[in-house]
């Protein structure tokens, strides 16, 4: 979207007024398996969320306005997400560069006290970012798994829950930048001559790990397990199903599994090969 081009011009501005400062010397192996594995939760907290609200079409169909039915090429879900990332923009949110909106603004100045926050990344590599793949993938593939069919009709606060999932899921997915600065500084000769190569393969298998990723996807799905539960002063709240007692969870964990399978993994690598690849610029 021409938004991502608004936002890279404007990250490579800040980048040549940082491009003096030094790394940060708190980025480190364990402070970004910290961020991803404290993002888990967050994560699954936002889909439990959402998974309150049934599907509520309505709220994804294009508007039609007036009495003419004047069509609009935009949906209330992305016009209530647009205006909230634009009041979010002057409070100050993207002063961060861990934070990305989906449509990105020229905001002349901010309400937040001002803050330096720290450039871990490197500043010809720090636009890169997947939020149009994060944006198709939430609406046409994870949101039905998620919601029930239905409409109740509560669309500002159903969209709210949406937004809350999609801000959460680029923070994760593109933290994939810092993931990369750090293996990058761990072994620079190696990643150099690939980089060098445009060697897309070669970066990609070296940045893959199946047996931590299987950690990783097991993990959420066990959080999941628990935090999705109906709590009592009793504990669980379990329901017969079939002759056999069966959590009834407030978002299926092998949902969770799958949004991290297929999607949130993936993305991350992708990420991360791309940040790579300008690593050198």
């Amino acid at each position: 979207m021409a938004a991502r081009d608004i936002y890279t011009a404007v990250v490579c501005t800040a980048a040549l007024l940082l491009a003096v400062v030094p790394p940060s010397a708190g980025l480190s192996l364990d402070t970004v398996r910290e961020f991803l594995t404290r993002e888990e939760d967050t994560i699954v907290f936002s889909l439990i969320e959402r998974a309150r609200y049934p599907l509520n079409r309505p709220a994804y169909d294009p508007i039609h306005l007036g009495d003419g039915g004047r069509r609009l090429n935009a949906s209330f879900a992305e016009l209530f997400i647009r205006e909230s990332e634009a009041v979010q923009s002057k409070a100050g949110r993207y002063q961060s560069l861990q934070e990305i909106p989906f449509f990105a603004y020229r905001v002349p100045f901010t309400l937040a006290p001002p803050y330096n926050f720290t450039r871990e990344l490197y500043p010809a590599a720090a636009f890169v970012n997947v939020n149009d793949a994060i944006w198709s993938m939430y609406f046409n593939e994870l949101l039905p798994l998620l919601a029930k069919n239905g409409d109740d009709g509560n669309y500002a606060v159903t969209v709210d829950s949406d937004l809350a999932c999609l801000q959460v899921l680029s923070r994760r997915i593109n933290y994939g930048r810092y993931v990369a600065e750090v293996k990058f500084r761990g072994d620079q000769q190696t990643y150099t001559s690939l980089i060098q190569a445009k060697d897309r393969d070669a970066l990609m298998k070296l940045l893959t790990s199946e047996a931590q990723e299987d950690v990783v996807k097991r993990r959420v799905e066990k959080k999941a397990t628990v935090f999705g539960q109906s709590i009592t002063s009793d504990g669980p709240i379990e329901t017969g199903v079939n002759n056999s007692s069966v959590t009834n969870f407030k978002v299926n964990p092998s949902v969770v599994y799958k949004l991290y399978d297929q999607w949130v993994i993936p993305l991350t690598k992708q990420v991360e090969v791309e940040y790579l690849l300008h690593r050198l610029d």
